[in-house]
């Protein structure tokens, strides 16, 4: 076992239990006995103020956070690769992108609330905003770096468009694709808790943080932002095994 992979949470358990001690006010800091009975039992609804379980709430948050995700893959990876192919897509749409891609996804909260309403619309267009760009320039960037004599020998040995897309350029592409995906969700799971605390929704769990603030239940929270960083890790694990297992080729290539 390899004891430095354990050691550095170790001590920042201890650490957060020594502040909190010292500290002796539960509403700055609670100790870490008040937070582990609301881990233990996800599927409770004793701890969470009657809002659902720790286990109901997340769900609510990966289903949104699902959608927002996969609506923003299926347009921005299709729009990369065009972008990718053609210069002329690229110069037309380049300054559009740029434009855009550094307003933060909740600076959108405002107008997401005028085109969509309250509701799930609203959320998932936040989401779809977060995710959007670093899979689009991963995608187009992916593109862009496939080897040109690979496509000259192809194109030599009579491949069509069709078949130098499919068989050449998208396979090159892939791990790059996957990087996207992999910062893209990332990006999406951070912005569904902001997006929670919009009005009109009432599961979640950005939404149950908020309800737990106005509370003044400072454990709840944590429990909350814990799971919200397990369900980050868990995920962010399963593309790392992923790329290793589909892509490891592109280390032999380097």
């Amino acid at each position: 076992m390899r004891y430095h992979r354990v050691l550095l949470p170790l001590l920042l358990v201890a650490a957060w239990e020594l502040a909190a001690y010292f500290i002796a006010n539960p509403f700055i800091l609670p100790s870490l006995t008040t937070v582990v009975p609301i881990l233990a039992n996800p599927m409770s609804m004793t701890y969470t103020l009657g809002t659902g379980s720790l286990l109901e709430n997340a769900f609510a948050s990966i289903q949104r956070v699902g959608l927002g995700f996969l609506l923003a893959a299926s347009i921005a990876i299709p729009l990369g690769i065009l972008m990718g192919r053609s210069v002329a897509l690229t110069d037309l749409l380049d300054s559009p992108i740029e434009l855009l891609r550094p307003i933060p996804p909740l600076a959108w909260v405002p107008l997401a609330l005028a085109w969509f309403k309250i509701g799930l619309t609203s959320i998932v267009f936040i989401i779809f905003i977060g995710a959007f760009f670093p899979i689009l320039l991963n995608t187009v960037d992916g593109v862009r770096a496939v080897k040109k004599t690979w496509v000259e020998v192809a194109t030599t040995l009579g491949a069509s468009e069709r078949q130098i897309l499919t068989k050449v350029v998208l396979p090159g592409a892939a791990p790059t694709v996957w990087t996207g995906l992999r910062v893209g969700f990332g990006i999406a799971w951070m912005c569904v808790v902001a997006a929670e605390w919009l009005p009109g929704i009432s599961q979640g769990l950005g939404y149950l943080i908020l309800y737990a603030y106005n509370f003044g239940q400072t454990n709840l929270i944590i429990a909350g932002m814990v799971v919200i960083g397990l369900i980050g890790l868990a995920i962010d694990l399963v593309f790392k095994r992923v790329e290793r297992r589909w892509f490891s080729w592109r280390e032999l290539e380097r």
